[in-house]
């Protein structure tokens, strides 16, 4: 159980290391759209969340206080989903059901990381193939 353990710690965390390149090589374009959305210091912010999810990604993969790393991951995810897909702002449908897709997303993707969060707190010490136990 614990290869599919890191089977899926990988699976978890591929979507959150590939968008922490993504904030970090594209830093421009998405400081700009997160100006667009309201997002408060877009500069500052899209490469400080790329590292964060950098981070809390590696974290998890690696089995280093992974319950930090979750937490990390959905530190930044509550925040994402109601400020970058805020649909319900939205006129246009076609638009308003993309952004309402990314925020079910993120949403789910937060109710995962939580999940995460919990299991390593709780049975960190338990699982193989960490490297350390639970932070908190």
């Amino acid at each position: 159980m614990d290869v599919v353990l890191l089977v899926g710690r990988i699976l978890f965390v591929l979507l959150f290391i590939s968008s922490g390149i993504g904030h970090i090589r594209n830093r421009e374009m998405l400081a700009g759209y997160g100006a667009q959305m309201g997002m408060p210091a877009p500069n500052l912010l899209v490469p400080l969340t790329g590292v964060q999810l950098l981070v809390g990604s590696a974290m998890v993969l690696l089995g280093i206080w992974a319950d930090a790393g979750a937490l990390l991951i959905a530190l930044f995810l509550l925040p994402t989903a109601f400020v970058m897909h805020a649909y319900w702002k939205i006129e246009d449908p076609e638009a308003r059901h993309g952004d309402q897709i990314h925020f079910q997303k993120d949403i789910a993707l937060l109710g995962a990381a939580l999940i995460t969060f919990v299991l390593f707190q709780q049975y960190g010490n338990d699982l193989g193939l960490m490297i350390t136990g639970p932070l908190f």
